[in-house]
């Protein structure tokens, strides 16, 4: 019997289609997982944020399991069904008629200056900002020094994340096949004295970027997808593709530019004031 996990939100539809699905897992031969276990498919409810907690949720066996999104809001990027579908997804896993489909997730290992060390994986992005002040961070591209950043912070974003903080700041969407990852830097201070790249950087699977905080810095405040961390004694950041990858199970396919240009431009051939 397959084991599924539910994570939703607080909002009333949300929880009343979490409901909706408990009561029909046992129609269909499936069963709701008990605290401790590890489910085949995680069933979101919400919108991606509730995907993202799911995701960190279930993080230290993310390689065991499909996660499926049921959206009760805007169509999201990992969010695919709507929670009238909810017996259409219950039929397709009795079924197994999903496709697996994968994609990149950043490490994130942070040193502290006790020899302490934290590891966490980010679906989308990891920001590193200074807490009051200019932040000044040396940045290292595969154990080689590459420039002294200064400026309100960093973002390092996987190719699904790229659609997020990473495009407000300039950078590039990636197509989620793409085995990189981005850096975009947050109001870099470029001038006579002080200079960085001022540019986004996309960096391959086989490379790694390793950040040192200034011991100048009050406080460096890292968020990953939606957790916060600070802390004042931070000596490094290494960031890279994770090994492990997070895995959707896909009863139907939506092009992924189809899904980009529903999310930032199609509701603009509508408006009159479109040209």
């Amino acid at each position: 019997m397959k084991k599924i996990g539910i994570v939703y939100n607080q909002k009333p539809l949300s929880i009343s289609y979490a409901q909706q699905l408990k009561a029909k897992l046992p129609l269909y031969g499936l069963t709701e997982i008990s605290v401790g276990e590890t489910p085949d498919y995680v069933i979101s409810v919400g919108g991606d944020g509730t995907l993202l907690s799911a995701f960190h949720q279930f993080q230290s066996s993310i390689d065991q399991i499909q996660f499926i999104g049921i959206h009760t809001g805007h169509l999201g990027f990992y969010t695919d069904w709507l929670g009238s579908q909810i017996d259409q997804v219950l039929q397709g896993i009795l079924e197994n008629e999903a496709d697996s489909v994968s994609y990149p997730l950043l490490s994130v290992d942070i040193s502290l200056a006790n020899g302490q060390k934290h590891h966490i994986l980010a679906l989308n992005e990891c920001s590193v900002r200074s807490h009051r002040k200019t932040m000044v961070c040396d940045v290292e591209i595969k154990g080689q020094f590459f420039e002294t950043f200064r400026g309100d912070g960093l973002c390092i974003a996987t190719p699904t994340g790229s659609t997020g903080l990473n495009k407000s700041l300039g950078g590039a969407v990636m197509h989620p096949r793409i085995e990189a990852f981005q850096m975009t830097e947050m109001a870099s201070v470029n001038n006579r004295v002080y200079r960085s790249l001022a540019s986004p950087i996309i960096l391959p699977a086989d490379e790694w970027l390793i950040l040192k905080p200034d011991p100048s810095n009050e406080w460096i405040d890292i968020t990953t997808d939606h957790l916060f961390w600070a802390d004042q004694t931070i000596e490094s950041i290494r960031l890279e593709l994770a090994k492990e990858r997070i895995h959707f199970a896909s009863f139907k396919h939506m092009h992924y530019w189809n899904r980009v240009e529903s999310s930032f431009i199609a509701n603009l051939k509508n408006d009159s004031n479109y040209k």
